[in-house]
């Protein structure tokens, strides 16, 4: 592999980097951002400029000229519409991240950044009449996490204002796809493959023939019991709380999203600590991770139903997947449809080399983002 490539991910007071050099991981680190930094602006998306500068200054400590970035890869932020896979930054993205059309996330600020890096490359590279390797250094992103490939019928809800939508761990997801593919000696993305994300939140998606056609939505309440997240909740007991006038919308959005799931039963969004609660013989912890088990494996057989049985493989992946007695207990209960692989953990960083690797090797498409229909060019 060839080409020297800078990621970008961005997190509320934190900006993740990686450089790669020829395939080679040169570093991955995470550049903090105090709470005085943050606070003299009034969103993240203002940060711009001083989260810029501060990867600049990162990459001047360790040596790196910005005129050696022959790519520079980000994290998909929340846009829609969009698809799997490889899109270049270009206006229409800027605009939707911008604005937060489609939601606000401080990974909307990735692209961005990315975008105006490779532009000050190519203007120094200019200055200096450097000849690029690959040509003019682009910013791209690799799978955001609202990419919609799901069949209709998956779409639609019991009343037409409750369409299902997506919003899941896609890089991650994809990139287990691939390892599988790799691992397995396919030639070509020709398997049906249940993938389950278990992590703070847990998405559980249907990949067949390289589209993801079924998915839960990953922060709307549509899903699985986690460390975080409530997970699907009874509609009658959830319009009574939110009319009860004892919470407001924000505290009743952060109940079902960031404290539910073991944060409201035991204070820690820890599944070591749960497990070890368990462990220690407390009977609601125990009923807990069989609750979670139980959860997941629902999510994974619906998936099945959706692919009429017919699954290759399912891959467990995430933080959680580093439990060898949750990854058991779900194999024990789901093991019938068909083989299961645990992948443990998740890494962005490298995920989003690997695209960019493709790219300079010209071994994927490129898609350009138009921010009122799909484009699959």
């Amino acid at each position: 592999m060839k080409g020297n490539i800078l990621i970008i991910n961005t997190g509320s007071t934190t900006t993740k980097l990686g450089f790669y050099s020829d395939g080679t991981r040169v570093f991955d680190e995470k550049l903090e951002h105090t709470a005085s930094e943050v606070a003299k602006y009034k969103s993240v998306m203002d940060q711009s400029d001083m989260r810029r500068q501060a990867i600049k200054d990162f990459m001047a400590s360790r040596g790196i000229p910005l005129e050696n970035v022959d790519i520079v890869m980000a994290r998909g932020g929340l846009i829609t519409p969009v698809i799997t896979g490889v899109y270049n930054v270009n206006q229409d993205m800027r605009d939707v991240l911008f604005s937060g059309r489609d939601g606000v996330h401080a990974c909307n600020l990735s692209a961005i950044l990315a975008d105006d890096i490779a532009k000050e490359i190519n203007e120094i590279r200019s200055g200096k009449g450097l000849e690029p390797r690959f040509g003019e250094t682009t910013a791209y992103i690799a799978d955001p996490p609202m990419a919609d490939e799901m069949l209709p019928e998956c779409k639609m809800g019991g009343i037409p204002e409750f369409t299902r939508k997506t919003l899941f761990h896609a890089l991650n997801s994809r990139a287990i796809v691939r390892r599988y593919l790799r691992e397995h000696g396919h030639k070509v993305n020709d398997v049906t493959l249940i993938v389950a994300h278990m992590g703070g939140g847990a998405t559980i998606s249907l990949h067949r023939n390289g589209k993801v056609i079924d998915v839960n939505h990953g922060l709307g309440g549509d899903g699985p019991i986690t460390p975080e997240r409530a997970g699907c909740c009874p509609p009658f007991e959830l319009i009574d709380m939110c009319f009860s006038g004892k919470f407001t919308e924000d505290e009743i959005k952060k109940k079902l999203v960031g404290r539910g799931g073991a944060v409201a039963y035991f204070g820690t969004n820890s599944m070591i600590d749960v497990e070890n609660l368990a462990d220690s013989g407390d009977e609601l912890a125990i009923t807990f991770l069989k609750a979670y088990v139980l959860n997941i494996c629902k999510y994974i057989a619906s998936m099945a139903a959706t692919a009429d049985g017919k699954v290759d493989a399912i891959l467990l992946t995430g933080g959680i997947a580093h439990s060898k007695k949750l990854m058991n207990d779900i194999k024990a209960k789901i093991g019938f449809i068909a083989p299961v692989e645990v992948f443990p953990g998740e890494d962005e960083i490298a995920s989003l080399a690997e695209n960019g690797y493709l790219i300079l090797s010209g071994q994927t498409k490129i898609h350009t983002y138009n921010k009122d229909r799909i484009i699959e060019d």
